[in-house]
């Protein structure tokens, strides 16, 4: 036989207790709760304590571990024998847990029900009184269910303790929601709720559902004649009324209703209102709920363009063939400077749905937003290995010789770029780091289609010499040979020469790498691009053809020999754009940079007077004087025609133009990869249509063209 011993706990323990001054409450009530902490009968004046009342309903799905410090610190010896087995592989494993928990809740003076949050309360840190007690008020919201509370308190370095109790939340008459939280346009569905009379009494009750459709604003200014601003709300609403339904409910009895509903094309949410009323009796219950719409076909640009407007210009205009009807429009925004004058690019961070480290470094500096950077920099140790160097994804210092060397030097770079401080100590980490990759004295291998080691350090060497780090002698562990190098390293080592001192033959190399840069541009018509960018794209290590152009920029700005090309190497670097935007977020990040240094060199005389644009009888203005930054004019219909845009008055206001529009696809899009999704039933009630509860099994299977490292399929089941 065997037996479990807990040894030596006495003393680390803490009492911990939480009594409610009840244990049943109404919605929107206030519960009393009090808090002691003692430790062998003895009451701890000096404790700190946390505090949380979270709703049961989600302690179900995952419960918090986290709670339990005492055995969390310390933890029981296991037994020295381990096994594994391989059945899990073969067999497979299903879980069939919790669907869902319905929402709901209410009561109180009748009120509508609409507050559903999951956590009521959260002290991080609660002051105890002499005797080793607090006294908290926990509002309590509309949800209908059991809610923990839970206080965690520790003393010193060496003692722990957790204490819970539960509270109950209900009323007589209860309405459950059972609707999706997200829908998308055209989608049928059935709306579902449950009436609950909880009661020893029946109850005669009349259900009623109705929904206020939230829409995005047509296009009724179509007929407007030309000499009024077109003009459109905000947003549109119209009423989406249901049959009600006349149900009797028996003492403690639960029914579920529901309504066939369609969600309307240009829907983007639905705000629902549910009615439970006992026309004969007291009872009566009213919940709000918004339901999300998604697009079923996303609305995409499917053109853009970004000019200087001087005097007046036209624009060929005509809506994609298979467009859905309504969907297609015309968006036009003027800016005073070319830095500002990038909504393609801003739509393109906006709506980024990823967040890696350099996904979210570059969104934060590439919209100039300092609350993102600085929600990046608070969160950045946690990106850190034990070297220093910057990881893609959160690892902690306990887990050494995962960071990026490549990553580490784009986020110093970039920040210094952008101007944007990094918290000193992150920062000098990630310097040591790359000092340390550098000389040698650590190492880090990644898969990489061709050799990059060299790469890599002139990359980390930039960097370094950014911040005042770097030194000549770190040159000597690779071979300089520029012609060879691919854009973004002759780059980089155009800017270190700049920026570093004490390099053999300087002055020399640096006219080399410019005869170089020189060499490989071709500015033919009015696209910037490089010879041999056909052997630029080197993804691994997040450089491209359109980051180039934009450091190029950048590294050449101030250069006297340069001055003159640069607004053609500006236009140039703009027309590689597609849809308004460069093609990677560190393409964009640096063509945001770029641009923004060149309005600050070459763009100083002030924007006035009024700018106009029209198509057909629609037309749309901006008077400077009123907006003297500039914006967004009054979307126009797309269509066939010719988009008429003037300036009246002084400087050359630039003008974005992006037709948007929702294609739906009706043919295989590939470029790069080849994907195929087959859906399967698992368990199916009906073989002729999916019902509530069918199990299914989707499978994707995947084809690169090439070798890749890590990608992100994103599949909206």
């Amino acid at each position: 036989g065997a037996a479990q011993l807990k040894v030596g706990l006495a003393a680390h323990e803490l009492q911990v207790s939480v009594v409610p001054d009840k244990e049943q409450y109404g919605v929107r009530d206030k519960a009393s709760v009090r808090i002691k902490v003692s430790h062998a009968g003895q009451p701890l004046a000096d404790a700190q304590v946390a505090f949380a009342a979270v709703d049961e309903g989600l302690l179900a799905l995952s419960p918090n571990a986290s709670w339990d410090l005492l055995n969390g610190l310390m933890q029981p010896r296991a037994w020295g024998v381990e096994t594994s087995t391989a059945h899990s592989e073969i067999v497979g494993r299903r879980h069939f847990g919790r669907k869902a928990v319905a929402a709901g809740g209410g009561g109180g003076r009748r009120p509508t029900r609409e507050l559903f949050d999951t956590l009521l309360l959260w002290r991080p840190v609660v002051t105890l009184d002499a005797r080793g007690e607090a006294v908290l008020e926990v509002p309590l919201n509309d949800s209908l269910t059991r809610f923990k509370l839970v206080a965690v308190a520790d003393a010193g370095a060496q003692q722990f303790g957790t204490g819970a109790a539960s509270i109950r939340v209900s009323q007589d008459l209860q309405l459950l929601s059972g609707l999706p939280p997200l829908v998308r346009q055209g989608d049928r569905f059935t709306a579902q709720f449950t009436a609950r009379n909880t009661t020893a009494r029946e109850m005669k009750l009349r259900v009623s559902l109705q929904g206020t459709v939230n829409s995005e604003p047509g296009f009724a200014a179509a007929t407007t004649p030309a000499t009024t601003p077109a003009t459109t709300p905000a947003i549109e609403r119209a009423a989406l009324v249901l049959p009600a339904q006349d149900i009797t409910l028996a003492a403690g009895a639960a029914r579920e209703l529901s309504w066939e509903v369609v969600v309307p094309a240009n829907a983007f949410s639905i705000s629902w209102q549910a009615t439970a009323d006992e026309p004969q009796g007291q009872a009566k219950d009213q919940i709000k709920f918004t339901q999300m719409v998604s697009r079923a076909v996303p609305l995409r640009v499917v053109q853009a363009s970004l000019r200087a407007l001087d005097g007046a210009q036209t624009v060929a205009t005509a809506a994609p063939a298979d467009a859905l009807p309504g969907s297609a429009s015309l968006r036009i925004a003027v800016q005073p400077k070319l830095a500002t004058a990038l909504p393609g690019v801003q739509r393109f961070f906006e709506t980024y749905p990823y967040s890696c480290l350099e996904q979210k470094a570059s969104v934060a500096l590439g919209l100039a937003d300092m609350k993102r950077w600085e929600a990046v920099t608070r969160e950045l140790p946690s990106y850190l290995d034990g070297d220093g160097l910057a990881s893609y994804f959160p690892i902690g210092n306990a887990a050494p010789a995962q960071g990026s060397d490549r990553l580490t030097a784009y986020v110093l770079a970039a920040a210094h770029e952008a101007g944007a401080e990094l918290p000193a100590p992150a920062r000098d980490a990630m310097l040591a780091g790359l000092a340390a990759f550098v000389e040698g004295r650590i190492e880090r291998r990644f898969w990489a289609p061709r050799a990059d080691l060299d790469a890599r350090k002139l990359a980390a060497i930039e960097a370094l010499a950014r911040h005042g780090k770097a030194r000549a002698a770190m040159l000597d562990s690779i071979n300089l040979t520029p012609t060879l190098w691919p854009t973004a390293t002759l780059l980089d080592w155009l800017s270190l020469l700049k920026r570093m001192s004490g390099v053999p033959q300087q002055a020399t190399r640096l006219a080399v790498a410019q005869a170089l840069l020189r060499a490989r541009l071709n500015v033919s018509g009015t696209t910037l691009k490089f010879n041999n960018e056909g052997d630029d794209a080197w993804w691994w290590l997040m450089d491209s053809a359109d980051g180039n152009a934009a450091r190029l920029i950048l590294n050449l700005l101030g250069d006297a020999q340069w001055q003159q090309d640069m607004p053609r190497l500006v236009q140039g670097h703009l027309a590689r754009q597609q849809g308004g935007a460069w093609s990677t977020t560190t393409g964009n990040l640096w063509g945001a940079l770029a641009l923004r240094k060149f309005s600050a060199a070459f763009e100083t005389v002030p924007v006035a007077g009024i700018t106009k644009a029209a198509l057909g009888i629609v037309n749309s203005q901006l008077d400077w004087a009123a907006q003297p930054e500039g914006g967004a004019l009054p979307a126009l219909p797309l269509a066939a025609g010719t988009l008429q845009l003037s300036h009246e008055g002084s400087g050359k206001p630039w003008v974005t133009v992006q037709a948007l529009a929702a294609v739906p696809l009706t043919a295989p899009l590939r470029a790069g990869y080849w994907l195929n999704r087959s859906v399967v039933a698992v368990e199916r009630k009906d073989a002729a249509r999916w019902s509530r509860g069918d199990v299914l099994r989707v499978r994707l299977e995947i084809d690169a063209g090439a070798d890749m490292n890590w990608v992100v399929v994103s599949d909206p089941m």
